[in-house]
């Protein structure tokens, strides 16, 4: 089965001359490039949030495998759900899933299911690959829609990824990227205030520190469950340093600085 895109025409082009056209002006193939266990990208629409979803993609060496982790925002399926698809199609055409590392994931993990439901509708997988299938000619991916849980379950499963990721041998082989934006719909000023925060704690690769001042702090960052799910396999994969590529809102884009939305792009390695 084949898993057709669900927001092509909406969030980014819906076909393939028009899309390799945008992402050709978000991203930049001479940029240095590092060995990334982890990143963090925005998935709004690109005409928000593309330039830093761009950048980081630019920023990174093209791996053979990818697991892209998204926040879900449906509410549908299961808590942790990897897709059963044999592909993703977007208009520059199809993504094979790695169902050997999804299938290693799964035995390893007592949180994620085998579930096609919580991936039909969402869209905060689907946007990531795009910018990878203009960047590279081949790759394949694990995508796993992420729900809400508490730190202890986000630190499990982190350990489960990376497990699963070294029992096959693929610890050069893998980037894992959390999906995310930042804070919703405040001003411009109070959001880089807030995003400061929990971009404070990524850079410091302390999932615990960023699940608890999105608590304490009221920060509405809708893949914080992806994102501290990615830096506890990160650090079990070998990750030392973090480093913020770009942040912006949509604001920048817009101009209505008077509720916006954050996008950070941060590269872990």
């Amino acid at each position: 089965m084949i898993r057709n895109p669900v927001v092509a025409g909406q969030f980014y082009p819906g076909t393939s001359g028009s899309l390799s056209k945008a992402i050709e002006n978000l991203v930049d193939k001479k940029r240095p490039k590092e060995d990334a266990i982890g990143v963090v990208a925005p998935h709004a629409g690109y005409i928000y949030s593309g330039s830093v979803a761009g950048e980081v993609f630019s920023s990174i060496k093209p791996k053979n495998k990818y697991i892209i982790m998204g926040p879900n925002h449906t509410g549908m399926g299961e808590s942790f759900g990897i897709s059963t698809s044999s592909a993703w199609k977007t208009p520059l055409g199809d993504v094979r899933i790695d169902r050997e590392l999804a299938d290693a994931i799964l035995k390893n993990s007592k949180y994620i299911k085998a579930d096609e439901v919580s991936n039909f509708h969402e869209h905060s997988i689907e946007v990531q690959l795009p910018f990878l299938q203009f960047l590279q000619k081949d790759f394949e991916f694990v995508p796993i829609v992420i729900s809400f849980d508490a730190i202890d379950a986000y630190r499990a499963i982190g350990r489960s990824i990376a497990s699963a990721v070294k029992d096959l041998g693929l610890q050069d082989s893998v980037t894992i990227v959390a999906s995310s934006d930042m804070t919703h719909y405040e001003s411009q000023e109070e959001a880089k205030r807030k995003d400061s925060i929990a971009i404070d704690a990524i850079l410091k690769l302390d999932e615990a520190r960023l699940v608890r001042s999105l608590t304490e702090r009221g920060i509405s960052m809708c893949g914080y469950a992806p994102t501290a799910i990615m830096l506890s396999a990160a650090k079990e994969l070998g990750a030392k340093k973090a480093r913020l590529i770009n942040y912006a809102t949509s604001g920048d884009a817009s101009g209505d600085y008077s509720s916006v939305v954050g996008y950070a792009g941060i590269i872990i390695s």
